[in-house]
């Protein structure tokens, strides 16, 4: 027995029904993209910029603004970013904090022979010589404390990481939130991973680090723990909290909060089913708000502090909904500032009470826009898997959906694997405007992903190929008995773990599917743990190395669970998407998988990105995606 339960019907009463088009690429790409900075010195305004883009002359422009929290016209300024608190200055506005890289390591063949320095060659005797799209070139991101007057920097900066080949902030994707001042200016505190080469490759244990000012002693404040321990920050009575997973190299491991309470370490989240995403201190320092992924949305939390409270700490869920609390910007009052998207929407910035958890919205930066466009009908639906469990998914109806047509079909593969599949707003995998397309989209939270307790989270690992591919096959055949599911019209996309998911299927699907499309997919375990970067996402996921003959669960991601031992089984046309600069998921994988199809006269198109990573970053090169994406699906579905 299947329950249904429809939780999002947006049909909008519009002035003009005439005025209604569906949403095309170049729509998609011309909405305002919001970038919140915080909240305003008065604690009055939200400051924050949007960024709109061209198709015609190729450009983006930006501007900034600052809207009242209490509601009203956003104000077009010169520099939002200036009206927010700087949190590089110390508390007694004498010292700033500034992070530049250092070169510490001789990569270059022109820095080993001077008298060559035409040569362009690099040299290697260790891992992690790239790193996602970057080759490693020697240089090395350092935090500097630098005496000011004024504004102007009057002495020589201090390196407080010097001669050592750690980054601080974290790369590639560490920011701000890696360095901080401690609430009385004395110290630093930052996070680094004091590893190099191989062991670096190998490990997620980073930790927390107090730098003192006056002494130059480094203390490790996380010292015995051996995950990912990131994102310091102090409550206004000087205590402090980070993110943590307990687990060396398991990078989706759960996330909880832990603060500091003199020599102990109390872990606010370790009783609660969940993962912690991103987290603030309330203004009176009394409790701690988080966002975290759950039943396939992401929410706001709230839980105290038993440090202050004195008693065990408890979790409480803030608000409900079909959205995604995209991000905390900060709390006015008894109010949170928050971005927020679905489905239909991108993001916009919101007030939530934190009491009640009502929301207003308080930026339209897109309604101009939306107000044209036809949405799309999303609901949500549970199904029962192979071995019993409730499984959610998302359906997405094309606009003006009519029940008594039929619909070619799409199951989306959610990459990761371990990330939730939630109400976000994609600028690639933009599900309205798939939908726009004509096609129905199922978008099932199959195993692995968060938001459903850690034991549905966790079970992923090093079962790639197992049960959650049998959660797939669950999602389309449930949905496949609708009436107005065409059945021979039913195609298969994703990427990253979901393009990895794309190759498998294509070896096991016995004719459900008529199409493929894979971006940036893993193809063969083999030559993906030979040229892969962190070390530690392979080893965890599926085990270990190929050589390791002993290793039951490794051998049987290289053997079972390999795509590339199931080509002889393709019979489906295939559309492989490839950056050049993915180093996550290197170029051999999608050579491979196109190299495979081509040789068995499969119909296949390779899509390569010569300078993209992971994903598609240049707004013309996501133009393209989009035009061959949909154009393959006409050609083939």
């Amino acid at each position: 027995m299947r329950k249904i339960v429809t939780v999002v019907l947006l049909f909008t009463c519009w002035f003009s029904a005439s005025a209604q088009q569906n949403l095309t690429p170049e729509m998609l790409l011309q909405l305002g993209r919001i970038n919140a900075f915080g909240i305003t010195k008065d604690g009055k305004s939200v400051a924050y910029s949007v960024r709109t883009y061209n198709v015609e002359n190729n450009k983006k422009t930006t501007n900034s603004y600052i809207i009242p929290i209490s509601g009203g016209a956003a104000i077009l300024t010169e520099n939002a970013a200036d009206l927010i608190a700087n949190n590089r200055i110390s508390p007694d506005g004498k010292m700033s904090l500034t992070a530049y890289d250092i070169k510490l390591k001789k990569i270059f063949g022109k820095d080993i022979y001077p008298d060559l320095s035409h040569s362009d060659v690099m040299i290697y005797e260790d891992l992690n010589y790239r790193h996602w799209d970057n080759w490693e070139d020697g240089a090395y991101s350092h935090i500097f404390v630098n005496q000011l007057s004024g504004n102007a920097i009057i002495t020589d900066s201090i390196d407080i990481m010097p001669n050592e080949p750690y980054d601080s902030p974290q790369k590639p994707f560490g920011g701000d939130e890696d360095f901080i001042w401690s609430p009385d200016g004395k110290q630093v505190i930052y996070v680094t991973k004091k590893k190099f080469g191989k062991e670096y490759a190998l490990s997620t244990n980073t930790d927390i680090f107090s730098y003192d000012i006056q002494t130059k002693h480094t203390t490790n404040l996380s010292e015995g723990m051996m995950g990912y321990d990131v994102q310091p920050a102090f409550s206004v009575s000087g205590r402090l909290a980070w993110l943590s997973m307990k687990t060396d190299g398991y990078e989706s491991d759960k996330n909880d909060i832990i603060v500091k309470d003199g020599a102990l370490k109390l872990n606010l989240t370790k009783g609660w089913d969940g993962t912690v995403t991103d987290f603030k201190w309330s203004a009176d320092g009394k409790k701690i708000f988080f966002v975290a992924p759950v039943d396939g949305t992401v929410q706001l939390f709230e839980v105290t502090d038993p440090g202050v409270s004195k008693k065990l700490p408890v979790v409480k869920q803030i608000t409900k909904g079909d959205f995604d609390v995209q991000s905390m910007i900060g709390q006015s009052n008894n109010t949170m500032v928050i971005t927020r998207t679905d489905m239909n929407h991108a993001a916009e910035i919101y007030i939530v009470d934190l009491t009640t958890g009502a929301m207003k919205q308080l930026t339209h930066e897109n309604d101009a826009n939306y107000s044209t466009i036809s949405l799309s009908k999303i609901e949500k639906r549970f199904v029962t898997t192979s071995d019993g469990q409730k499984m959610l998914e998302w359906i997405i109806y094309p606009p003006n959906f009519d029940p008594t047509k039929k619909y070619p079909t799409l199951l989306y593969c959610q990459g990761g694997p371990q990330s939730a599949l939630s109400q976000f707003y994609s600028f690639r995998w933009n599900f309205q405007l798939m939908a726009a397309n004509g096609y129905i989209i199922v978008a099932p939270n199959r195993r692995g992903m968060p938001g459903h307790g850690v034991k549905w989270n966790e079970q992923i690992s090093k079962d790639y190929g197992g049960q959650n591919m049998q959660d797939y096959f669950t999602a389309i055949d449930e949905f496949a008995k609708e009436p107005y599911c065409d059945k021979n019209r039913v195609g298969c996309i994703g990427a990253s773990y979901g393009g990895y998911s794309v190759y498998y299927l294509a070896g096991i699907h016995e004719k459900r599917f008529k199409t493929f499309i894979a971006h940036d997919g893993i193809f063969d375990w083999r030559s993906m743990y030979g040229t892969t970067e962190e070390m530690w996402f392979v080893n965890w996921d599926i085990g270990g190395s190929y050589w390791d003959k002993d290793n039951v669960a490794a051998q049987k991601s290289y053997n079972q669970y390999n795509p590339v031992n199931l080509v002889k089984k393709w019979d489906t046309p295939i559309l492989i998407i490839q950056g050049g600069q993915d180093y996550r998921v290197p170029i051999e994988q999608g050579l491979g998988a196109f190299q495979a199809a081509q040789l068995q006269g499969i119909k296949s198109k390779l899509l390569y990105f010569p300078n993209e990573n992971h994903w598609v970053l240049k707004d013309q090169n996501g133009l393209v995606w989009q035009r061959e994406f949909y154009k393959w699906l006409k050609e083939t579905l």
